[in-house]
């Protein structure tokens, strides 16, 4: 207690020295909790919208198929049959068919996959209910970057060409019943979404699917030759761009926590050439070498809590404020599932972790020169004389 009180003392009466420490350390703080808060909101963000639009509670996937190969797509169909049609029939399974279509929205020609989804599903967001037709006009639905992309709106007419399970070619014109808004790019960009019934008429692929989307964690293994992909393996791809984008944060953190640092390490450089004689008087007062030590670690390490309440005094207003209204990067068109608005995420232990490191950090940095009391002699240090 009695190093506590000299260091804060000593702080306090140092001025405008240590609150520029403090105001630099401070900002350090806020800084990383910001940036971190950001990368946790984005991961919970994506997963939600991700869980919600496209994976489900998990998938089951025909042994053949692979989303990173778009050639795997047109043998990637089997019927669904035994226990996997029995869960279908009760809700707990979505099946979805793919196929490679072309479509040629104003002469225009693009690739697009063609995904069939039973209308009455409930399991994901897309809203296949706006494929449910009684005309004859072939109803389907694309999101906001696909109809950007191929310049499309609602109720345009425009022409398909597929080709069926025994490679022949044919073709039809589609209306635009609905355009969504989704985050997910794998649901929206190049993708064409029709009724499951239609799409297997058309590719004659009768009661087949390529994936069978579960709407329960109750399925953990494979069923049949449906191969199950939990939530880790459909969630991987952001799980890793956000680690990669945390990893790279760290360098931009780092040298700022280290700018502080330093400056903490300078201070105590001179603040223990300057007082050699009140370090002298301590030690002549009985205070042990290891104790004086102390008082000047303690002093060191205390910027750091002082940059702490510093930093609560406008941290905790912006990130209350970040929470509300987070932080707006217009449509997201670079291919990576990510809300138009991100809203960060500020856990206890983030806050907790983050003050610990720089309390421990700032304890080590002060305490490297503080080592030279060790090796002063009383005598010498009263005369102010330099070891």
């Amino acid at each position: 207690m009695i190093a506590l009180k000299l260091a804060f003392k000593n702080l306090l009466g140092a001025g405008l020295r240590t609150w520029l420490n403090v105001s630099v350390l401070s900002f350090a703080y806020v800084l990383i909790i910001f940036w971190n808060g950001m990368l946790n909101g984005w991961d919970r963000q994506g997963s939600r919208d991700t869980i919600e639009w496209e994976a489900g509670q998990g998938q089951l996937w025909h042994p053949a198929y692979d989303k990173y190969d778009p050639f795997t797509i047109q043998d990637s169909h089997a019927p669904v049959t035994g226990e996997a049609n029995k869960m279908v029939r009760e809700g707990k399974l979505t099946p979805v068919l793919l196929t490679t279509a072309t479509i040629y929205p104003a002469g225009r020609q693009m690739g697009t996959i063609l995904k069939g989804i039973d209308p009455n599903q409930t399991i994901l967001k897309i809203p296949t209910n706006l494929l449910k037709s009684d005309d004859d006009i072939n109803p389907a639905i694309i999101g906001k970057r696909m109809a950007k992309m191929a310049q499309l709106k609602k109720g345009d007419v425009l022409l398909i060409r597929w080709r069926d399970k025994n490679g022949t070619f044919d073709a039809m014109e589609i209306t635009i019943a609905g355009i969504f808004n989704a985050d997910v790019p794998a649901v929206d960009i190049g993708q064409v979404w029709m009724a499951l019934p239609t799409v297997q008429k058309m590719t004659g692929m009768d009661n087949e699917a390529t994936i069978l989307v579960s709407g329960t964690d109750a399925i953990k293994t494979n069923i049949g030759n449906w191969e199950f992909k939990d939530l880790d393996f459909l969630l991987a791809d952001l799980t890793r761009i956000v680690e990669s984008k945390r990893a790279s944060s760290m360098i931009i953190q780092g040298m700022l926590l280290l700018i502080a640092l330093l400056a903490i390490f300078d201070t105590q450089v001179l603040s223990i050439f300057r007082r050699q004689k009140e370090i002298g008087t301590y030690i002549a007062l009985g205070l042990t070498r290891a104790q004086v030590v102390g008082i000047f670690t303690v002093e060191g390490g205390a910027h750091s809590i002082l940059a702490a309440l510093l930093g609560a005094v406008y941290g905790i207003p912006f990130f209350i404020w970040l929470s509300k209204y987070g932080i707006s990067f217009g449509v997201n068109d670079m291919g990576v599932t990510m809300a138009e608005t991100i809203f960060p995420y500020y856990s206890l232990g983030l806050i907790a972790v983050t003050t610990l490191f720089v309390i421990a950090a700032a304890t080590i940095v002060s305490y490297i020169p503080a080592r030279r009391i060790s090796r002063m002699k009383p005598t010498d240090a009263l005369k102010g004389k330099i070891q």
